[in-house]
C-alpha cells in the first residue's frame, strides 16, 4: 500500500470515528438499500484497489448515494456538508 493510500485510509478512519457518530444523520445509501455506508465503501475500495484505483468506483458511489438521497426525501430538502475528503463540500438536493 503506498504512502497515499494510507494517509487517505487514515483521513477515512478518522471521519468514521470523530465526525460520522456526530453528524446527526446516516448515508443515504446505506439507509436505503442496507449494506456498507459511503465511507466503508470508499475505504473498502481503497484498500482492494489503492488510491487511483478507487477513484472511479467511489464517484460512482457518491452519484448512487445522491439518488438514494432523492429516493428517501422526494418532497423534502436535504441540505449537508460532504466531509469524506479533506475540503468540506456544501450540498443540497430536493426541493427548495
Amino acid at each position: 500500500m503506498g504512502s497515499a493510500t494510507r494517509l487517505a485510509d487514515r483521513a477515512i478512519a478518522w471521519y468514521q470515528r470523530r465526525i460520522s457518530p456526530r453528524k446527526g444523520y446516516s448515508c443515504a445509501h446505506r439507509v436505503a438499500h442496507g449494506g456498507d455506508s459511503c465511507s466503508q465503501a470508499v475505504r473498502r475500495s481503497l484498500l482492494d484497489r489503492g488510491l487511483p484505483g478507487a477513484v472511479l468506483p467511489s464517484l460512482v458511489r457518491f452519484a448512487a448515494c445522491w439518488q438514494a438521497v432523492a429516493l428517501l426525501t422526494p418532497h423534502q430538502r436535504v441540505q449537508g456538508v460532504c466531509c469524506c475528503g479533506p475540503i468540506p463540500i456544501p450540498f443540497g438536493f430536493g426541493r427548495p
